[in-house]
């Protein structure tokens, strides 16, 4: 049976451990909010570049480009996995690999952004591209670094589709592991900024001024397609980082809970043992005056 000195031991040990958590859950919940704002910060570019897409797209007449071309048979396939970098965030990474986990090991190149994701690809002996980090505010320099280097593979023949296995960002107590295909392009949709989305949304509308494209619309349309997909991938990243974070900000709640509970249950215990020693202590006085007293 452990002493009050083991308990309060116990009890300090456990009140440590719940400081951490909670001031790990302030810094998550503050980067969060800093995910948030970023994502917001991209809608200017982002409606800008709908309208000169949608301007584009309607004086490019019938359009072909090498990132839309659909391959015959899809013979190797590379997969952007967008992992964190740290753990203490719960199930997030688990339920994300799982998925990745489903793909066809032989047919299957990653492409990883986070070391998360490189590790469990190492691992389980995956075939491993390249692996690319990002900051806690992804940045859109990050971003085009990843979506070049996938834009390349497809380009060179080396794989025949690209897809993005990520974590979206429902709520701040929902994250849910998504693919998306990013190459080849298929029907050029609006982007969006913000999170809570899929980085595109729905068609594009008509542009509401009159654009004079040179030389023609189509060559400016083909120079854009590289910069959706940027920023495509660059939404990908603010969704990871958002859900990252708020996935970390209920874990640390939760264990920080969980360290009262345990202390308050110690207190409890503390309590009890040193009750039953007084009472034992005064047992043995009471004891011992009534053998003097006879």
């Amino acid at each position: 049976m452990p002493s009050t000195r083991d308990i309060r031991r116990r009890i300090k040990s456990v009140k440590n451990t719940a400081q951490i958590t909670k001031a790990m859950q302030m810094v998550a919940s503050a980067k969060m909010r800093r995910a948030q704002q970023a994502a917001l910060a991209g809608r200017p570019y982002a409606t800008l570049m709908n309208e000169v897409l949608a301007a584009a797209t309607a004086g490019a007449g019938e359009f072909t480009h090498p990132l839309m071309e659909k391959r015959a048979v899809v013979r190797k396939r590379a997969l952007i996995l967008i992992t964190t970098d740290k753990g203490l965030c719960g199930a997030l990474n688990t339920n994300l690999l799982r998925e990745a986990a489903k793909w066809d090991k032989d047919t299957t190149v990653f492409i990883c952004a986070g070391k998360k994701g490189a590790q469990w690809a190492g691992r389980l002996k995956r075939e491993l591209a390249a692996e690319f980090s990002y900051k806690d505010t992804p940045q859109f320099a990050e971003a085009r670094a990843i979506s070049k280097f996938a834009q390349d593979m497809f380009l060179e023949g080396k794989v025949d589709a690209v897809d993005v296995l990520y974590t979206n960002f429902i709520n701040t107590l929902v994250q849910k592991p998504e693919s998306r295909q990013l190459l080849p392009l298929g029907e050029i949709k609006a982007l969006e900024a913000g999170l809570e989305g899929e980085g595109v949304g729905e068609k594009l509308g008509e542009a509401t001024r009159e654009y004079l494209f040179e030389p023609v619309a189509a060559t400016v349309l083909g120079n854009l397609l590289p910069h959706y997909l940027n920023y495509q991938v660059f939404q990908f990243l603010q969704e990871a980082k958002a859900s990252e974070q708020s996935a970390r900000m209920v874990a640390m709640k939760n264990a920080t809970d969980n360290a009262k509970q345990i202390i308050k249950d110690l207190t409890l215990e503390y309590n009890k043992l040193r009750q039953a020693n007084i009472t034992k202590e005064l047992l043995e006085i009471t004891t011992a005056q009534m053998a003097m007293g006879n």
